[in-house]
């Protein structure tokens, strides 16, 4: 399958063995769109990497800015404005929902239901509408700056993400309607691609294909950064591993985005949204580390420095790439036709995993 197959979702290759119509065994083939991102890192400045790592994962790109931006400022001690702070959270929460928005559409046209598209963007371009005027752009996003952001949010945001908080929630009750509790969706899905707890923290599998196997893991709880400690919310589990479990877990991610959303509008601060900017950023030589959560589970960033202005070495743990080498486990002694749901409710970003 791949790697121009409509269902492979960007440039990937599955090399598929079958007795008949049974999957006996599946290899991904990756390197279609690999760019060296991380060797290039080394020639650019701590600052200029921020912008290749919107080239990662394209549908988390201010969360991939966030943690390069959270390793800087780790290694030379930069503060963040309150303002800015939940900036970023409000930010980050509205990405996770534009993500999932697009993968529910794409999950519902994988399986032939192509109205979910049209439902899932047209959801969608609220927010990307509102991200092209934070930042001006639409798909590789580029905001988030060492000590906040490289802009204030425009005038009307609060009222804006309170518009699109109440859409939202009652589309998830359409979304459920349309494909939730659609019978050909579940006969599809459950107990399709099963993925035990202990074979995903084996795979290093993180984000809804972990928690969807019954980990209980979520960089925003468990090791918080930001001020995500201070928001109620809760971190859906799975029990089955499975296809609808992924599905359910990620539908349940967007309605805990909304809380998070919701508690961050009601006490959103006024000040400054950026602490000074430094004429230079030369990060004090040592290795310094930091994650987050992304809309496809835990980013890391890992930069070793020689105390000059470029990274001597930059590392990008991406989510994507661990979630995927599961693959096979998850659909060896299927049909080949449940590979496509299988693989969809994986959300694969190739150029995550390539680089």
């Amino acid at each position: 399958m791949g790697p121009q197959h409509p269902s492979t979702h960007g440039v990937l290759k599955l090399v598929v063995r079958l007795d008949g119509e049974t999957v006996i065994q599946v290899v991904p083939h990756l390197g279609f769109i690999h760019r060296a991102i991380e060797k290039m890192g080394e020639n650019e400045t701590f600052v200029q990497y921020i912008h290749l790592t919107d080239r990662m994962d394209y549908l988390s790109s201010h969360m991939n800015n966030l943690c390069v931006c959270l390793a800087i400022e780790k290694a030379m001690g930069i503060g963040v404005p309150e303002r800015g702070e939940y900036i970023r959270v409000m930010v980050s929460e509205l990405q996770r929902i534009q993500s999932h928005l697009l993968w529910w559409g794409c999950f519902g046209m994988d399986l032939g239901a192509v109205t979910a598209f049209l439902y899932g963007f047209k959801e969608r371009e609220k927010i990307t509408a509102l991200f092209e005027e934070l930042c001006g752009a639409r798909l590789t996003m580029n905001f988030f700056r060492p000590g906040g952001s490289s802009a204030d949010v425009p005038p009307g945001f609060i009222p804006r993400v309170r518009e699109i908080i109440e859409d939202m929630k009652f589309n998830l009750h359409e979304f459920d309607t349309l494909l939730s509790k659609n019978p050909i969706i579940r006969e599809r899905s459950y107990k399709v691609g099963c993925l035990s707890r202990e074979k995903a923290i084996s795979y290093g599998c993180t984000g809804p294909v972990g928690r969807a196997s019954g980990m209980d893991f979520d960089v925003r709880k468990h090791q918080p950064y930001s001020i995500y400690d201070r928001f109620q919310f809760d971190v859906p589990v799975g029990r089955n591993g499975d296809c609808y479990d992924r599905y359910m877990v990620r539908m349940e991610e967007m309605r805990q985005s909304i809380r998070i959303l919701e508690q961050a509008a009601d006490s959103f601060p006024e000040g400054q949204y950026r602490s000074k900017e430094k004429p230079a950023y030369k990060v004090p030589a040592g290795s310094y580390f930091a994650s987050v959560e992304t809309a496809r589970g835990m980013n890391c960033t890992y930069m070793v420095s020689d105390n000059s202005f470029k990274p001597y070495r930059i590392k990008t743990r991406s989510p994507n790439f661990s979630n995927l080498s599961a693959l096979n486990e998850m659909a060896a002694g299927g049909k080949i036709a449940d590979l496509v749901t299988i693989l969809s409710t994986l959300d694969i970003i190739v150029p995550d995993i390539d680089r």
